[in-house]
């Protein structure tokens, strides 16, 4: 059927295996409940303009059931009690908070990004999901109030020794932190043709390099690692790498791309030459590729 549907449209099919999910899940217990934090990282503001915002919603992939299924199946055999409040910190467009409607009685969704929560309330459809306007450094929530603080995607771009501390704050005894990550090293698979398609991919990446945000260094893994070893909590579990499978167009992929960071700060600088590069990539390298393959 797979094969069917490629010939039935050839240049837009690109079935991959996408993304590489860092899950970074520590639990505290009471007994335990400290954090060793350093100072001179500055939280950020990015994703708040309406039209990047749209973009985010369209074309990213959305966060996996799986990696909810993990947190979960983490969080059972150390919380007796009926799951309360779970709190999505960076929620963005609301795309993973809804995710965790089913387990917890309320789920609160917040975000700095204005633009960000007009998007996730436009798209909610759960009645125990509800956001709030803040940055992730300062929770509007008691101290010992919630079952679970997460951040999917999106503890990168914190403050996060100030982040970690306040998570602790508001985290019941038992309580979990459960911090999502993913990579940008896509794998396409189109028959044939696939190592050409890396490799092209692998251009449009290195293409864009030089405009990576410099608070992420080389590696967000190591970000999300840093993190996970400076909070002592008793229980700690790391989950390296869960690779996921997508179909996507060719226009979604590009699309994706560049929701990216490094490719809005190339829109921003030169809109034109961000404009150009895509649509070399889309047009005469992936969709050539992928025709002279059929």
């Amino acid at each position: 059927m797979q094969m069917q549907m490629r010939r039935k449209k050839p240049t837009s099919l690109l079935p991959f295996g996408l993304f590489n999910w860092q899950i970074c899940q520590l639990v505290a217990a009471s007994a335990c409940r400290s954090v060793r934090c350093s100072a001179g990282i500055m939280a950020l503001r990015l994703f708040e303009e309406k039209e990047h915002v749209a973009a985010y919603m369209q074309y990213r992939v959305e966060n996996p059931q799986e990696v909810i299924n993990r947190m979960m199946d983490f969080m059972k055999p150390k919380v007796q009690e009926k799951f309360n409040l779970a709190v999505d910190v960076g929620c963005g467009n609301g795309k993973g908070t809804v995710l965790l409607a089913p387990f917890f009685d309320k789920v609160v969704g917040t975000d700095v990004s204005p633009a960000q929560l007009e998007m996730a309330l436009a798209n909610s459809l759960c009645p125990n999901v509800t956001y709030r306007q803040c940055p992730a450094e300062e929770l509007p929530f008691e101290s010992s109030q919630a079952d679970l603080v997460t951040a999917m995607t999106a503890a990168h771009w914190f403050d996060r020794p100030r982040f970690l501390t306040e998570a602790d704050r508001v985290l019941k005894p038992n309580g979990c932190l459960a911090l999502l990550g993913f990579t940008m090293d896509m794998e396409l698979e189109y028959g044939n043709a696939t190592s050409d398609l890396n490799n092209i991919c692998e251009k449009f990446y290195a293409a864009l390099r030089p405009f990576r945000n410099p608070c992420l260094g080389s590696s967000l893994s190591k970000i999300y690692l840093d993190m996970f070893e400076s909070c002592t909590y008793q229980y700690k579990e790391w989950n390296d790498c869960l690779r996921v499978n997508s179909m996507v167009t060719i226009n979604s992929f590009i699309g994706m791309v560049e929701t990216a960071t490094g490719y809005q700060e190339l829109k921003r600088q030169d809109a034109t030459e961000a404009k150009g590069l895509s649509d070399d990539i889309r047009n005469n390298q992936l969709r050539n590729k992928v025709t002279s393959n059929l």
